[in-house]
């Protein structure tokens, strides 16, 4: 039996991204949401907003270390599986994920500690500042990588010369043309997801009857935030998708199911993409509608994927069908945002036992959502990683082996699979003990008395 190196190679790289994506999709959120906490707490000395800080912070700090070791083994994978990759770009990409670890990496890295330890050794405006330096790390983190990403969907600033890319303009290179729409669109998303995991943890323990007050503010404030960024999003994901239509032509083709150019175009809601034939079966369209979304205009032309040699168009059946799992998601999580804004005024949100039930139900979403966002963006790339310069085939190790991959992509399998379950039980463990015994040593604030379970405490 022959093993392909690349298509294992492949494997392997998905398969370490699909895990390490989820870390970062919680914690950017997670960050900026304890920053939230612990400023409301350092100005109003509410021990409410004390519990929830605590309780959220030992969370993060799980997910963050799960965070480091899923995402430490991802740069090796540069030199052993795609060096010919490392080569022909090193001279672009490595400066910015230098940038992301001393930059980021270090700055959330290192305020972390105060966060997590040092309370009761620092003043509570240090405490606060801590916060906001890992929730600004985070962001940080994202951007440099979504640099890094944008670059190669699409590339400019550079030069070649003797098939490497040399840098000509920073500038152009760190603002590459799809940044802005990638960096807003992944960070909303990063937001949501947070937002529901926090909803459905708030949805829980109402319906346990402990914390009540913690699960009550939970779904509040998620609730505030969703109404605003999910309709966001969409805006959002609508100019990310008029970028690629003039950037990345076949992507968006292969997103849409369009084989043939088409004036008006129609949106195809259901097919079956067959790529062989260049043909979709069992086609469910509405007509027009397509080019209102694609051209915002009523009969706009979208190319379609026969323009494009057979060799440079993307797998069509799992970019089509990826992005409509997105989209479905997003309505649901839409729905879901304007059955609790409807239950809430009318007072009967924390009431609501089936509102309760389906927060939970929902609460992974926005991890699935971007799971099926990252496909679409980086299967809808191929053949290419370098965008129309530089084909996935020509990146990888010449002299690699399929046995020598099958045996560390094996590998990665078992301890990711060791590993993600293991943080995961230890997280939901701290979801289940709840901001039990958080409140026993807070900051007080000078001139202030202690509130609720501390004051009872100190009596």
């Amino acid at each position: 039996m022959h093993l392909d190196p690349l298509i294992l190679s492949r494997l392997q790289w998905a398969w370490v991204v699909s895990w390490h994506i989820l870390l970062p999709s919680f914690t950017v959120g997670l960050a900026s949401y304890i920053a939230v906490l612990e400023g409301l707490y350092f100005f109003t000395g509410r021990e409410l907003w004390y519990r929830l800080s605590r309780f959220w912070t030992r969370i993060f700090a799980v997910s963050f270390g799960m965070g480091v070791v899923s995402g430490i083994v991802m740069p090796f994978q540069f030199g052993t599986n795609w060096s010919r990759f490392s080569d022909a770009t090193a001279n672009v990409i490595s400066p910015m994920l230098g940038y992301e670890g001393l930059m980021a990496f270090f700055l959330e890295a290192s305020f972390l500690g105060v966060l997590l330890f040092g309370r009761k050794l620092v003043p509570a405006w240090a405490h606060f500042f801590a916060a906001l330096m890992v929730a600004g790390g985070t962001l940080l983190s994202a951007f440099w990588i979504l640099t890094v990403n944008s670059w190669m969907q699409t590339p400019t600033g550079y030069q070649l010369a003797e098939g490497r890319f040399f840098p000509r303009d920073w500038a152009e290179i760190i603002f590459s043309p799809s940044l802005p729409y990638r960096f807003v669109h992944n960070t909303l998303a990063f937001y949501i997801t947070t937002a529901f995991v926090v909803m459905g943890v708030g949805a829980y323990l109402i319906r346990r009857g402990a914390f009540l007050e913690e699960g009550r503010m939970m779904i509040k404030m998620a609730l505030g935030l969703l109404i605003i960024i999910v309709p966001l999003q969409g805006l959002a994901g609508d100019q990310h998708g008029l970028n690629t239509r003039e950037y990345q032509p076949a992507k968006l083709a292969a997103i849409e199911g369009d084989w043939q150019t088409t004036s008006p175009t129609p949106l195809i809601l259901f097919a079956i993409p067959d790529q062989a034939a260049a043909r979709n079966l069992a086609e469910l369209s509405i007509p027009h509608l397509g080019s209102l979304i694609l051209t915002h205009t009523w009969d706009g032309a979208v190319q379609g994927l026969t323009a494009f040699p057979p060799q440079d168009r993307p797998p069509v059946f799992p970019v089509f069908w990826a992005f409509r799992v997105m989209v479905g998601f997003w309505l649901i999580m839409l729905v879901t945002v304007l059955w609790g804004w409807m239950l809430r005024l009318r007072g009967r949100v924390f009431e609501s036992a089936a509102y309760l039930r389906f927060c939970q139900f929902v609460a992974p979403i926005g991890f699935l959502t971007v799971l099926a966002g990252w496909t679409v963006t980086e299967v809808g790339r191929q053949p290419w990683t370098v965008f129309g310069l530089l084909r996935t085939a020509d990146s990888v190790t010449p002299s690699l082996s399929g046995g020598d991959v099958l045996v560390s992509l094996l590998c990665y399998m078992a301890v990711y699979l060791v590993m993600f379950p293991t943080g995961i039980a230890m997280m939901i463990g701290l979801v289940r003990q709840g901001p039990s015994d958080s409140a026993l040593e807070p900051h007080v604030v000078e001139g202030q008395q202690p509130e609720g379970p501390v004051r009872h405490v100190i009596e």
